[in-house]
């Protein structure tokens, strides 16, 4: 039990929860309403500065500052969310890609972020005087997981969800069925980026010190081959593939696997992603992936969906 209790252990399921909780909000905003982005490590970001700043900066309680720090990370979500409506498939990754470049650069550069020195001393949250670290701050993670897991669940089961599905198949056919899309499109990048907000507030206060270099295309490029792999559309999908490609490296680093050689290891992780997009790309909907639905599923009549000429919003 002390050897599962190590906090080396502890601090891996912790990130790799983390991870959990960007690879849903990019599945939700890529897997279930097909707006393809390459800038979700802004979100994540956003949310870790915000939480920072309010906490170290602003003398906030560590509890308001992270609650805060997903309010703000929604918003700015939304905001950045507003190209979507403007363009779509590639040019949309593009441009997701260009405006989590910007917002990078304006965390190395900027005051109020601590520019290149990042921002340090962050606080770790107490609960009735308890500091939740170790196996305290797991257990927060957690719990924050599954509420976002089961929210996830009912909103892709909802309504909503199913406006978003139908986006995601066939946006004229949506806009036929009388579903607003500009607003089902601004809310899916508000409710994904809040997803990583809350990462990044946890990641913020986890390892109480960060800096513009976590949050770059990197992060965006690794997140989305995990959601990918997966499978885009399933939470369990998301789940599997987070697990599979961030573990790997640390089960090479357990097993101390004579032919492996660490100093290479994030060659090796890089090489084992690339396979795994080949397998991608022979299989495109991942291991659990619902894409390529057919649309006469989600009919108005089978699918609560608006008939036409009704307003949705």
């Amino acid at each position: 039990m002390d050897s599962l209790l190590n906090p080396y252990y502890v601090d891996i399921i912790v990130f790799l929860v983390i991870y959990i909780l960007l690879g849903l909000g990019l599945n939700l905003i890529t897997g279930y309403a097909g707006q393809v982005s390459l800038g979700h490590a802004a979100f994540f970001g956003i949310g870790a500065y915000a939480s920072a700043i309010l906490s170290v900066k602003g003398g906030l309680d560590t509890w308001v500052s992270m609650i805060l720090a997903v309010v703000i990370t929604f918003v700015f979500s939304a905001v950045l969310g507003l190209p979507s409506l403007r363009v779509r498939e590639d040019f949309l990754a593009i441009t997701t890609l260009g405006l989590g470049l910007i917002i990078q650069s304006f965390f190395k550069n900027s005051e109020i972020t601590g520019g290149a020195y990042g921002i340090d001393s962050i606080p770790s949250p107490s609960l009735f005087g308890w500091k939740l670290d170790n196996t305290g701050y797991l257990l927060l993670v957690l719990v924050v997981m599954a509420v976002g897991i089961y929210v996830l669940k009912k909103m892709t089961s909802s309504r909503i969800g199913r406006a978003w599905m139908v986006i995601r198949e066939d946006e004229t056919v949506a806009k036929a069925m009388g579903i607003n899309t500009t607003y089902y499109k601004v809310l899916v990048f508000a409710i994904g980026g809040a997803y990583a907000g809350a990462a990044g507030a946890l990641f913020a206060h986890k390892v109480s010190f960060i800096g513009a270099d976590s949050f770059g295309f990197s992060v965006s490029a690794t997140v989305l081959s995990m959601v990918v792999i997966g499978g885009l559309g399933s939470i369990r999908g998301t789940l599997f593939g987070v697990s599979l490609l961030y573990l790997l490296p640390e089960m090479f680093r357990l097993f101390k696997l004579d032919f492996i050689d660490m100093k290479y290891l994030d060659m090796y992780k890089m090489i084992i992603y690339g396979l795994l997009m080949v397998f991608v790309v022979r299989y495109p909907k991942g291991i659990f992936g619902k894409m390529g639905s057919k649309l006469k599923s989600l009919q108005p009549h089978k699918a609560g969906m608006p008939k036409d000429g009704e307003n949705d919003a």
